[in-house]
């Protein structure tokens, strides 16, 4: 059995397959265009394991992609791949746009293609996962309650735009086509591979170098955490047993985060 990753090289993918294959014998065939957050050094525990397959290479090449989903037969499409950092989308959107929505777009087409060959049992069984963001839904006040899967989109920058662009893509395959999706909303992941630019190891390497700590607007600002191995384990979760079609935030803003599926909306 295999899966395919893609942006299994950046923070999130590459804890997810470092995690994967502690807990299972599956192969991951690992896609990665290996841009400035994508790093395989994150992969070096992995070794020559020939559980894991790196292939370097851009998820929005249908060529590519098609002829990976031809080779390896994967069972399960996990997609990390996207720009992700708010100010570097402030200061060059068309990435992001290239990269979330038009990526994403490339990428449901090959699995559409390949999951309309597939035999009857083998195609019922395959899934489609996205990994998307709780910045989808924009910003809460001190006083504004949880977000939940039925707060509507009010996303406040390019980034967060083009990752709820790339959220409605999905949901339109399931609904136009059929494919068998399942999507996840996360909050902010910190653990193992965070990217020096993202605040928390920037708030330590400043500390450690005797730089200034920089502060967002007035500092009143609160961000809810999740730690990354927390997020894989709902993953696995949310593949293995979430409902077709569905949407699941990963976080503390739920009353059960991590590990358990306890909202569900969007029904197919």
């Amino acid at each position: 059995m295999t899966i395919l990753v893609t942006g299994g090289a950046g923070f999130i993918g590459s804890n997810f397959v470092l995690d994967w294959l502690a807990q299972s014998n599956e192969t991951v065939i690992n896609l990665d265009k290996l841009t400035y957050a994508g790093n395989l050094q994150n992969l070096a525990s992995l070794g020559k394991d020939a559980r894991h397959v790196f292939v370097q290479g851009d998820f929005g090449d249908a060529a590519l992609v098609a002829s990976l989903l031809t080779q390896h037969q994967p069972r399960a499409v996990v997609n990390f791949a996207a720009e992700s950092h708010v100010d570097r989308s402030i200061h060059g959107p068309s990435d992001f746009i290239h990269t979330n929505i038009v990526g994403t777009f490339n990428l449901l087409e090959c699995v559409r293609a390949y999951w309309g060959g597939l035999e009857t049992d083998t195609k019922a069984a395959f899934r489609f996962l996205h990994v998307s963001t709780d910045e989808v839904y924009g910003s809460l006040s001190k006083t504004d309650p949880a977000f939940t899967e039925t707060n509507r989109y009010e996303p406040n920058s390019p980034y967060s735009a083009s990752k709820a662009a790339s959220d409605h893509l999905v949901r339109a395959y399931h609904h136009t086509y059929g494919l068998p999706v399942l999507t996840t909303n996360c909050s902010n992941n910190y653990g193992p591979f965070h990217f020096p630019e993202k605040l928390i190891p920037l708030m330590i390497v400043n500390a450690q170098a005797g730089k200034a700590l920089p502060v967002y607007g007035d500092g009143q600002q609160i961000r809810d955490w999740l730690y990354v191995k927390d997020h894989c384990s709902a993953i696995r979760r949310v593949l293995e047993a979430g409902r077709l079609g569905e949407v699941y935030n990963v976080g503390g803003w739920n009353e059960k985060p991590n590990l358990d599926i306890v909202h569900t909306v969007r029904p197919a």
